[in-house]
């Protein structure tokens, strides 16, 4: 069975991420493996503030996820969106560790139109729709697959469903834990020794931004065999904890409008500064941290 953990809980959202906050959670887990994202060789893509797209598509993205892992090579793989921009604008730390991804896609039409404005072809590449085509490939190559977060109830129920669609599905296993700003090297390197001796190649962090980047670079460090992928809320719509926009929604790029709809109160602000920042990059401003 799938190991699920917890711990005290890491207040990290749009409100109350601070600088000080990731560097005090990332700083004892800093000694790790060889590969980051700066180490290897680089892909051409479409860059915002530093941070390029340089996954293209969901299809050219699930392909070399699944070509990592067959070949043991850790990763990081991120999808940037609006709020991540946000969030890189308050925090050089996080700003850094965006930059130290190996791969990112966009997550988001506004990223999307950006990059098409500056004559990039890429599509929108979230996490939502990433980890049934990674899951299916994984089944098929019969590669050990790790799950990190979200909470105990969506994640047992999501994996029982990527269960009942791809019966190959070899799951290494699995954590329902949330993390403190103040995880040490005891606690993130149990996570990480736990991770490394599960014999995974792939592990899928499901705790939203910036939580589930923070994690993942700072495991990484420690399990250079791992590729991490971050997938927000991934599980909880396959869960069905969570209800995902119309189909048509998405392919009109409203999805947002779905969320603002649904969550009024928690995302009317957030929105505001996301809306802020894209009239910035539309109009070719800089935006880099403050």
């Amino acid at each position: 069975m799938p190991r699920t953990g917890n711990s005290a809980k890491f207040s990290a959202g749009a409100a109350d991420f601070t600088d000080a906050a990731a560097a005090d959670f990332v700083s004892p887990l800093q000694d790790r493996g060889e590969l980051t994202g700066s180490e290897l060789p680089a892909n051409p893509g479409f860059s915002v503030e530093g941070v390029t797209v340089n996954l293209p598509t969901v299809g050219k993205a699930s392909a070399e996820v699944i070509r990592r892992a067959l070949r043991g090579v850790g990763f990081t793989f991120f999808t940037l969106n609006l709020d991540h921009v946000v969030k890189l604008r308050a925090s050089p730390t996080f700003h850094a560790i965006y930059r130290r991804a190996t791969f990112v896609s966009a997550d988001g039409w506004p990223i999307v139109w950006l990059a098409r404005r500056r004559g990039a072809n890429i599509e929108r590449t979230c996490g939502a729709d990433l980890v049934e085509p990674i899951c299916a490939a994984a089944a098929s190559q019969a590669i050990p697959t790790y799950f990190i977060g979200p909470g105990a109830s969506a994640q047992a129920g999501a994996i029982g469903v990527l269960r009942a669609r791809y019966p190959d599905l070899a799951i290494a296993g699995a954590e329902a834990t949330e993390f403190s700003q103040s995880v040490g090297a005891v606690e993130g390197g149990a996570l990480a020794a736990r991770l490394n001796a599960s014999g995974a190649r792939l592990c899928f962090v499901c705790l939203g931004a910036p939580k589930q980047e923070i994690l993942a670079d700072a495991l990484a460090r420690q399990c250079p065999g791992v590729g991490f992928v971050c997938v927000g809320a991934a599980l909880d719509f396959i869960s069905g904890h969570a209800r995902r926009a119309p189909v048509w929604m998405r392919r009109s790029g409203l999805e947002w409008f779905w969320r603002l709809i649904s969550q009024p109160r928690r995302l009317a602000a957030r929105y505001a500064e996301c809306a802020y920042v894209f009239l910035l990059l539309a109009l070719g401003a800089s935006i880099a941290p403050e």
